[in-house]
């Protein structure tokens, strides 16, 4: 059975244009077309509403940043041609487009060790190495030494790869990617609690 990205969204409970990203990402297999129209088979909505939360009391901080980005598209910047994810990047590729100049706390986003990407609110990707940043002109920080832990190449599977240099470090990945982890803010870093709290 095939549904409509309004049907499907309704499924999931979220905004046509929420699950856009994810269809736009390349995230979501078997799409079909029909003329203008983008169905998605029934079995890939059921298994995205099954997806469970983030273990995140595993890991150490208290709080962890989370980068939220949108399907990629073309820049043209000095070191990238891409800003954002999509599924059909290649490793080297992607962590280019998901390392930017962000408002955030640097110190926070250090101590955690860790930075989840997410794409409509699930982690498609992980970022580690994250000890050392930089400051440009307008307060923005940086995280040169950032490495590509994992991503997805199937959200409904999902399909993921590990490419951590560590073992902790995929392990990590294995863990967090595919997971859902909604977070609000107004920029592309918001900060996410890592245990109930009251």
């Amino acid at each position: 059975m095939l549904l409509t990205t309004g049907q499907a969204a309704q499924e999931l409970g979220c905004a046509i244009t929420t699950l856009r990203r994810l269809v736009h990402a390349g995230l979501l297999p078997d799409l079909t077309h029909h003329g203008v129209r983008v169905m998605i088979p029934l079995t890939t909505v059921q298994n995205l509403a099954a997806r469970s939360h983030a273990p995140l009391h595993h890991l150490k901080a208290d709080e962890i940043a989370v980068l939220r980005v949108d399907a990629a598209r073309h820049v043209t910047e000095n070191d990238r041609d891409w800003t954002g994810f999509a599924a059909s990047l290649p490793p080297a590729t992607l962590l280019k487009a998901l390392r930017g100049w962000w408002r955030c706390d640097a110190a926070s986003v250090a101590a955690a060790g860790v930075l989840p990407v997410t794409v409509a609110g699930y982690v498609v990707a992980i970022l580690t190495g994250l000890g050392q940043w930089e400051t440009n002109a307008q307060g923005r920080r940086a995280f040169p030494h950032a490495r590509l832990a994992g991503y997805v190449t199937d959200l409904a599977t999902p399909v993921k790869h590990l490419t951590g240099v560590t073992d902790d470090e995929k392990r990590l990945a294995d863990h967090l990617l595919g997971t859902r982890l909604p977070s609000h803010s107004s920029g592309p870093i918001a900060y996410v609690a890592t245990r109930p709290t009251g």
